[in-house]
């Protein structure tokens, strides 16, 4: 990889500008000054420093947010804030994007990357990587939902959902659930309740295949995931 390539993804600064931070001296490699933009270095090999400071490179970043309601899961929008507009300025130059999508309205969490082919594995169809939410009902959830989530429930556009597993947390004039689905059509979990007439009043994802949320993260807060979680999730085996 080209050095001025490499610093210039890391973020610090365009082209033009690493070029001229090559020219004065500020970069070493191995502990020779490298002025030569086209000076190729490998970056899992290759001590960089810069003004002294050494230059860790990474090709890919793994962000765990926790999603606040009223921001959508989108890398722009014209109207709304987006989840990528949480993001630092150290973390904005990887270019990360959400990794699926949670409604405005939804909270919870969700995995932002740059990694192309982890987020291919995670949202195709055929690998039904199972999500669980949170949610609270409007009305008593019973025994005979469990039994038609189970089964799978007709959406309002005639499609019929893969089967769910829905647990009563608390049930009563507003219930607390939890439940588990295997795909994501649009708003799906609130429209599985309105096919039971039902309605969804707040709703929370709290895992997604290994990854679990971290309660301790604030609404719009976000970490890097840990070598743990990492390592699981490049493991996860998804059918």
């Amino acid at each position: 990889m080209r050095i001025d390539k490499m610093l210039a993804n890391l973020g610090y600064g365009s082209r033009k500008d690493v070029k001229q931070l090559l020219k004065s001296g500020a970069v070493e490699v191995n502990g020779n000054k490298v002025k030569d933009a086209k000076q190729q270095v490998n970056p899992e090999m290759d001590q960089v420093t810069l003004h002294g400071e050494e230059v860790v490179y990474k090709e890919f970043i793994y962000l765990l947010m926790n999603k606040p309601q009223g921001v959508i899961s989108a890398t722009e929008d014209s109207e709304h804030e987006t989840v990528v507009d949480l993001l630092e300025p150290d973390d904005l130059v990887f270019s990360p994007f959400p990794v699926g999508r949670l409604d405005k309205d939804t909270e919870g969490l969700l995995l932002l990357t740059n990694d192309g082919q982890l987020a291919h594995r995670l949202l195709s169809p055929k690998k039904h990587v199972p999500k669980t939410y949170f949610a609270v009902i409007n009305s008593e959830v019973t025994e005979e939902d469990i039994v038609a989530f189970k089964k799978g429930v007709i959406l309002d556009d005639g499609y019929e959902t893969k089967p769910g597993e829905l647990t009563i947390l608390k049930a009563g004039i507003t219930s607390d659930i939890e439940l588990t689905i295997t795909e994501g059509k649009f708003h799906q979990v609130k429209r599985m309740f309105e096919a039971v007439g039902k309605r969804v009043i707040y709703l929370q994802r709290i895992s997604m295949g290994p990854l679990l949320l971290d309660e301790s993260l604030e609404l719009g807060e976000y970490r890097e995931l840990t070598d743990e979680e990492l390592e699981s999730l490049m493991q996860y085996e998804v059918k």
